[in-house]
């Protein structure tokens, strides 16, 4: 286990389900962060890290004051993927295998779909499940001297559909091919302009404007900011917004943005989990 990075510094650390993830939140400025925590091997992720993923982000996610998530890794490293140990275990079998990676795109997606805004913050190697996570998040901010690469080619593995898909959507299918033909790592400035990073800044600056950011997300309308993600991963985004574009028509959100504005102050919008709540 690492000491505290500095986006973890001061912030109280939640009981951890599984050696390997380690999670934090500051009441302060309501942004937690998920800390991929085997350094020993490079970060990556064991088949109790993948299990325990959705239940750490649902308790994440219900906690009060949380409104932005940052996801990285310990000792300026995201992940190095799946633990390559393990997974020579799990495709012992082909019911372990299927399992394996069941629970593997179950974690996916509860980051995916969690509420509120994610940002990966990715230093060093991004690679394959680790990878997989990272674009599993809203949004990518790296360190120049990150490099990151998605490698079930060099391993004969078949990329599950929903990565795969995700991949594409993000990068367009050209681009998705090559990675996932060549299996090759890109670095930061590649990855930004593939559209895998999003901002890309020195090593040593990365985690305070990441921190910056989501601070600055945690500030913004949970209302709007959860309308937004419904639609942007829906299939119908119309009906996906319609009982969130009604529940604006009686929540307090607008008003009291209008007023901020107005008043020239920052605004207080209610924590929100849904359209209904």
């Amino acid at each position: 286990m690492t000491d505290q990075t500095p986006l973890t510094a001061d912030r109280a650390e939640l009981p951890s389900p599984v050696p390997g993830l380690r999670a934090f939140h500051g009441q302060a400025d309501a942004v937690a962060v998920l800390l991929l925590d085997r350094p020993e091997r490079r970060n990556a992720v064991t088949l109790a890290m993948w299990q325990a993923l959705p239940g750490l982000l649902a308790e994440l996610a219900a906690r009060p004051g949380v409104r932005a998530l940052l996801v990285t890794g310990a000792e300026r490293t995201f992940s190095a993927g799946a633990d390559i140990g393990e997974l020579a275990q799990v495709y012992g079998e082909p019911a372990s295998a299927d399992a394996y990676h069941a629970r593997n795109v179950e974690a996916e997606q509860a980051l995916a779909a969690f509420p509120h805004p994610t940002l990966a913050v990715v230093h060093g190697s991004c690679v394959g499940g680790g990878c997989q996570l990272a674009l599993a998040c809203d949004l990518r901010f790296g360190a120049a001297d990150a490099r990151l690469g998605i490698t079930p080619a060099k391993l004969g593995v078949v990329y599950p559909a929903v990565p795969t898909a995700r991949l594409a959507s993000l990068v367009g299918p050209a681009r998705a091919k090559y990675l996932l033909f060549s299996g090759e790592l890109v670095d930061a400035e590649r990855a930004e302009r593939f559209g895998l990073l999003d901002e890309v800044h020195p090593a040593e600056r990365l985690d305070g404007r990441a921190l910056e950011f989501a601070r600055l997300l945690a500030r913004r309308s949970p209302q709007t900011i959860g309308a937004a993600k419904a639609a942007l991963a829906a299939s119908d985004p119309a009906a996906a917004l319609a009982p969130w574009e009604q529940r604006s028509r009686e929540a307090p959100d607008v008003r009291e943005g209008l007023a901020a504005f107005l008043e020239r102050r920052e605004p207080a919008f209610p924590d929100r989990l849904g359209p209904t709540e």
